[in-house]
């Protein structure tokens, strides 16, 4: 692998909330996976947020969540199928419109929080989140969890795709991310985090919390923004990573 892409999920304040350093962040990454008004973000932050992606160079992407900004998206919600899929369209709609409107495009698409981490395990209502964003724009790339159902479901799809991995979060033994407020679940010292993905980009695989090793296509590297250490954490894997050879590019 010569190349790699940086992702980061920013526009995630609200009114006069702030959350996370988006401005020093877009210095950094390749790829914003943007909040769309559910989980997080509202009209006025996207358009500040994608205004500052397009100055930037940086690709835009959609971050649809579910309705929950009191939990901030990362509460399980029990939908139907349907109703996800709707969802997804609702929220990528208004990504595109926004996009559009700061000078941008929407590039690629990837599930927020709660929403992700049922799609990871449930192939069916991945591919259902899926089958509805292409319907709304057929050549958007799905920004899926390496290794998991997700996966699968976009290949089953036979559509563009970019495999995942996360800096800062730890892998259980099947690939998915270790649960937020579970031992190992975050990884927040910079240099332990940009020593894993190195090493992961080298090997094509997933390294879990007890070293085994899952072979897998590796895309994208997602840094979390609301994060106290993201913006140091984002600029030590940056290094790294050129310092391995890598070049830093976007979808």
């Amino acid at each position: 692998m010569t190349q790699i892409d940086l992702n980061a999920d920013m526009g995630e304040g609200f009114g006069p909330w702030r959350m996370g350093d988006d401005a020093a962040l877009l210095d950094i990454v390749t790829s914003a996976n943007i909040a769309c008004g559910f989980h997080a973000g509202d009209w006025d932050t996207m358009a500040a947020t994608m205004r500052a992606a397009v100055a930037n160079g940086v690709g835009i992407g959609a971050h649809p969540g579910f309705p929950d900004l009191q939990g901030f998206g990362r509460r399980a919600m029990k939908m139907p199928h349907d109703s996800v899929a709707r969802l997804v369209q609702y929220q990528l709609g208004a990504a595109q419109a926004m996009a559009r409107a700061a000078g941008g495009t929407v590039r690629h698409l990837k599930l927020h929080g709660a929403l992700s981490n049922m799609a990871q395990a449930d192939g069916e209502l991945a591919r259902h989140a899926y089958a509805a964003a292409l319907e709304v724009q057929p050549d958007i790339v799905l920004m899926v969890l390496a290794a998991t159902p997700m996966e699968e479901a976009a290949r089953a799809l036979g559509v563009p795709y970019a495999a995942e991995i996360f800096a800062d979060r730890g892998y259980a033994e099947d690939g998915t991310l270790i649960l937020r407020g579970q031992p190992g679940a975050m990884i927040t010292d910079p240099e332990e985090a940009a020593a894993r993905i190195s090493q992961m980009i080298r090997e094509g695989a997933i390294i879990t919390a007890k070293g085994a090793r899952i072979e897998t296509r590796i895309d994208t590297v997602c840094l979390h923004g609301d994060e106290p250490s993201a913006v140091t954490a984002a600029r030590t894997l940056r290094q790294r990573l050129e310092n391995d050879g890598l070049t830093i590019a976007r979808l």
